[in-house]
C-alpha cells in the first residue's frame, strides 16, 4: 500500500508510525504530512528516516491509505481533498464521526460498515466509545442490550502531550511537597485531584466528550434507541482509560454467560477476580487490547450487571485503532 500519515509529528502520529511497524502492515510508500510549522522535521519509520511533508492537495497523488491525527479543522479540509486524489481516509477527528456517509468503525465490532465510505472517509471513534464498544459488542449477542451507564477514568494523555508535561511538572512538585503550578492544559489541578472534562457544557448539562459517548456508542452498535447515560472525568494516570459500565439488558443474563462471552471476544482480555486479578491503567498501557474484569450482577436490577474496562486511550483509543481499520480495508479488498 501507499500510505500517507496526516499529522505525523503529534502524539497519536507518532504512535501510528510504531503501530505500522509492529503489526508490520504492508508498506510499498509513506510519506509524513503535517503543519507548515513540523514540515522539515525528521522522523523514523522501519529504521529510515523521513523528512516530514507540508499537507497539500499535491501531497496525496498516487496514496492509497491516509491515516490522519489532526484537529477536526484540519480533517475537514484536507480528508476530502486526500479522498478524492484517490485515498481511504481514516481520521482521528472528531469532524466526520457522525457523518451518515462516513461510518464510525471499530474493527471488533462493526468492520462491515467499512464497505459503506460513501465520501472515502472512515471516521476513528472517541477514546471512550471504543473500548466501551468492543466490550459491549459480544455481550449484545447473549441479549437485547437496552440500556448503558457508564463512568469514565480518564487519564491525562487524553489531552494530548501538553497534557502530559502539564500533569508531570504538578506531580513532581505534588510529591515532593512543593507548591504545585498552575494548570496550563487542564482545567485544574489533577496532581492529587479528579476533574471534570473541560468541554464546554451543551443545554442538556453534559459536556461534549460525554455527548460523543452517547452519539458513538449508539452508532458503532448500530441501535439508535440505545440508552446510554455517562459521566466522564480525568484522574491522575499518565496513560489509558478506564470505565465502570452497567448494561442493563431484556432478560438477566448470568455472569457465567458473560464471562464465557467476553472470553472468546476478538481484543478482549477477561481478567478473573477469583484469581486476583482486575483491570489496571498499567496493564493496558502499551497493549492493543481492552482489559475487562469485575464481572459481576446488579443487586438492583435483576436483568442487569456489572463490569470494570481498562484501554490504552493512544493505542486501542486512536492509533492502533485506525491501523486496524486500514488493516480491514486491505483485507476485505475495499483498497487494493
Amino acid at each position: 500500500m501507499n500510505v500517507a500519515v496526516v499529522g505525523a509529528t503529534g502524539a497519536v502520529g507518532d504512535l501510528i508510525r510504531r503501530v505500522l511497524t509492529e503489526r508490520q502492515f504492508p508498506v510499498k510508500t509513506i510519506k509524513f504530512l503535517a503543519s507548515e510549522k513540523s514540515a522539515g522535521k525528521t522522523v523514523e519509520f522501519a529504521g529510515k528516516p523521513y523528512t516530514v511533508e507540508p499537507i497539500n492537495a499535491a501531497a496525496f497523488k498516487d496514496v492509497q491509505i491516509v491515516l490522519s491525527s489532526t484537529p477536526s479543522g484540519v480533517s475537514k479540509e484536507f480528508s476530502p481533498i486526500a479522498a478524492k486524489a484517490g485515498a481511504i481516509v481514516v481520521d482521528n477527528s472528531s469532524a466526520w464521526r457522525m457523518d451518515p456517509d462516513c461510518p464510525l468503525v471499530v474493527p471488533e465490532v462493526n468492520p462491515e460498515e467499512l464497505h459503506n465510505a460513501k465520501k472515502g472517509i472512515v471516521a476513528n471513534p472517541n477514546c471512550v466509545a471504543i473500548p466501551l464498544t468492543v466490550a459491549v459488542k459480544p455481550l449484545m449477542a447473549l441479549a437485547k442490550v437496552k440500556r448503558i451507564i457508564v463512568c469514565t477514568y480518564q487519564s491525562s494523555s487524553g489531552k494530548g502531550a501538553k497534557g502530559l508535561a502539564d500533569f508531570e511538572s504538578q506531580l513532581t512538585a505534588f510529591a515532593t511537597g512543593k507548591p504545585v503550578p498552575a494548570p496550563t492544559s487542564h482545567r485544574a489541578q489533577l496532581a492529587g485531584n479528579v476533574i471534570t472534562l473541560d468541554w464546554t457544557l451543551d443545554p442538556n448539562g453534559y459536556t461534549e466528550e460525554e455527548n460523543k459517548v452517547v452519539n458513538e456508542t449508539k452508532k458503532i452498535l448500530g441501535d439508535t434507541a440505545l440508552g446510554v447515560s455517562p459521566t466522564c472525568v480525568r484522574v491522575p494516570v499518565k496513560i489509558a482509560h478506564s470505565e465502570a459500565v452497567n448494561i442493563e439488558f431484556d432478560r438477566p443474563v448470568s455472569v457465567a454467560e458473560a464471562k464465557a462471552a467476553l472470553a472468546s471476544a476478538p481484543g478482549v482480555v477477561l481478567m478473573d477476580e477469583a484469581k486476583g486479578e482486575f483491570p489496571q491503567p498499567i496493564h493496558a498501557t502499551g497493549s492493543d487490547h481492552t482489559f475487562v474484569g469485575r464481572v459481576r450482577l446488579d443487586p438492583s436490577n435483576p436483568n442487569a450487571l456489572n463490569l470494570w474496562l481498562v484501554a490504552d486511550n493512544l493505542r486501542k483509543g486512536a492509533a492502533s485503532n485506525a491501523v486496524q481499520c486500514a488493516e480491514e480495508l486491505v483485507r476485505r479488498g475495499i483498497v487494493k
